[in-house]
C-alpha cells in the first residue's frame, strides 16, 4: 500500500478485533493500538458487572482513540474500536478524517462461542445481545469494508488485507 492507513477495527465483542487487529498492524508495517486501554476505569468497572455502556460513558473513550488515530495520520495505524454505531464513527472520523474501517462481522452463534472460550476478559456473553442490537453496520457512503470472523485468524487477517487493498484502487 502507498501511504499506510489508519484502519479502526470494529466490531461487536468477540469478532477477534484484539487477534486481527496485531496481525493486521504487522501485515501493513505499522503500530496497533489496542482500543480497550483507552477506556477509563469507570468503563471496564461497568462492563465488567455486565451494564452496557451508555453513550456519555463512550464519548471520551472515542475522543482518546479518534486523538490516537489523528496522530498517525499519514503514518499509518491500526486501533481496535467497536464502533457500533454511525455516531460513533462520525466522531472518530471527525477527529482522523482519513480512518477506514474493517468491520468483523460474523455469525452471532460463533461469536459467542468464542467469548466463552475467552479467558481474563472484562466483556461478559451477557451483553453480546446488547451488542447485536446496537450494531449499525457500515453504510456505502462509509470508508470501510466488512470481513468475516469465520476460519483461523491468519485467514481473516488476509481477507482483510486483500479488502483493505481493494479500497486503494
Amino acid at each position: 500500500m502507498s501511504t499506510p492507513p489508519v484502519v479502526v477495527v470494529m466490531g461487536v465483542a468477540g469478532t477477534g478485533k484484539t487477534t486481527i487487529g496485531p496481525l493486521l498492524a504487522a501485515a501493513l508495517g505499522v503500530p496497533y493500538a489496542e482500543g480497550d486501554d483507552f477506556h477509563p476505569p469507570a468503563n471496564i468497572a461497568k462492563m465488567s458487572a455486565g451494564t452496557p455502556l451508555d453513550d456519555g460513558d463512550r464519548w471520551p473513550w472515542l475522543d482518546a482513540i479518534g486523538q490516537w488515530a489523528h496522530g498517525r495520520a499519514g503514518l499509518g495505524g491500526v486501533v481496535s474500536s467497536s464502533a457500533l454505531k454511525r455516531s460513533y464513527r462520525d466522531r472518530l472520523r471527525a477527529a482522523a478524517p482519513g480512518a477506514v474501517f474493517l468491520h468483523l462481522a460474523g455469525d452471532r452463534e460463533l461469536i459467542e462461542r468464542r467469548m466463552a472460550e475467552r479467558k481474563g476478559h472484562f466483556m461478559p456473553t451477557a451483553l453480546l445481545d446488547s451488542q447485536f442490537a446496537t450494531l449499525q453496520p457500515l453504510e456505502p457512503d462509509e470508508a470501510g469494508v466488512a470481513v468475516d470472523v469465520s476460519g483461523t485468524p491468519q485467514e481473516i487477517t488476509a481477507r482483510a488485507f486483500a479488502a483493505l487493498r481493494s479500497l486503494e484502487r
